[in-house]
């Protein structure tokens, strides 16, 4: 919907001219913490199993 993208390749997110993609990954890198919604699945689902995989 925001994205432009042509057959060329070209495209424009107005987030990464921004500087906000770059802020999440920086952020994600530095604490360990994932900024997506599948990384938090991820990282969550891992603790849980951890959880009932300790004896």
């Amino acid at each position: 919907m925001f994205g432009f993208k042509n057959k060329f390749g070209f495209s424009f997110s107005w987030r990464r001219l921004l500087g906000i993609s770059g802020m999440k990954t920086s952020f994600a890198r530095k604490t360990g913490i994932p900024t997506t919604k599948d990384g938090w699945y991820r990282k969550i689902g891992r603790s849980i199993m951890r959880l009932f995989s300790k004896k």
